[in-house]
């Protein structure tokens, strides 16, 4: 199999940092391939907020006006389709597709893979994901301010969980699933807070269209709610860095220095596979970094 096209930089995800990546890189007038299958982590997202200028865009209309901006810059390329395996040459990369018999080689490589959200087996939660069972009160914090609203987390999760949203309304419970594990100055706090703790098994998220309208228990409660917060267990959504040798922290994060780069010579890390604020203006501006910091070694 002979090798089609080369490119200074192949950039691997084509959501908010890999596409911020490539237009830094374009606009350096480096030879660019971003390739993309399609499934940004915030699909189920409706609306994205906390970003000047796009607050309460979908997620799809970002990427698309961010398409349409980067087509602009005639050394950037996309392709749709996902990466198999991408193998480190003497002083290339090699990149292989799963369903197209084609092979591209680039001097540095970008990884905007994201991440693989591993949501708990309730019935109902996922059809809430995204929507009304969600991960940060940044991002959708302020589209339920004032109402009934649940922490699903336990121990200093959930205390973290509470010192945030309960500026956000006076109706909040925690759900530990389980036996709680607060010690007691957490306690203290939150009774004073007037935060309920309930530790009944949770049976089904109840809801419609995605937003949740209560939670049953193993008690026979039903708890009305129109909000859930939890951080769900992720993994890498891509292998590939692993297996190119990448080091991850203790969270499951790819290890990268201030400049994105990681352990591995040429290999590069951005958004939510390397940082553990997973929003869309951390993504863009590690992308934006990423960029910039291999603009300067291919120059050097």
């Amino acid at each position: 199999m002979e090798t089609n096209k080369k490119f200074d930089v192949i950039i691997v995800g084509g959501s908010v940092a890999g596409l911020s990546a490539a237009m830094t890189l374009g606009r350096s007038l480096r030879k660019v391939l971003v390739i993309d299958s399609g499934k940004p982590c915030n699909r189920f997202t409706p609306n994205s907020h906390n970003f000047l200028t796009q607050d309460g865009s979908t997620p799809k209309q970002i990427l698309e006006t961010a398409k349409e901006q980067i087509s602009k810059y005639e050394t950037v390329e996309f392709y749709d389709g996902e990466v198999a395996d991408v193998v480190k040459l003497d002083n290339r990369f090699q990149v292989k597709l799963k369903a197209e018999n084609e092979l591209f080689e680039s001097k540095k490589i970008i990884f905007a893979t994201g991440l693989k959200d591993n949501l708990p087996d309730i019935k109902g939660l996922k059809e809430c994901w995204g929507i009304s069972a969600i991960h940060c009160p940044y991002c959708h914090g302020y589209e339920f301010k004032q109402m009934k609203t649940g922490i699903l987390a336990n121990g200093e999760a959930a205390f973290h969980y509470a010192k945030l949203v309960s500026n956000l309304t006076t109706e909040l419970t925690i759900f530990t699933n389980g036996n709680s594990e607060f010690t007691d100055e957490q306690l203290e706090y939150l009774q004073q807070k007037k935060i309920q703790i309930i530790e009944n098994e949770i049976i089904e998220v109840e809801s419609e269209n995605g937003f949740i309208k209560g939670i049953s228990l193993n008690d026979n409660q039903f708890i009305e709610l129109n909000a859930l917060y939890l951080r769900p267990n992720s993994e890498q959504s891509c292998k590939i860095p692993e297996s190119l040798g990448c080091n991850l922290n203790s969270h499951g994060f790819i290890e990268v220095e201030i400049s994105q780069r990681t352990n591995i010579d040429g290999v590069y890390a951005c958004g939510d596979n390397s940082n553990m604020f997973r929003s869309i203006a951390s993504a863009t501006a590690a992308g934006n970094m990423a960029g910039a910091s291999i603009n300067l070694h291919l120059q050097d």
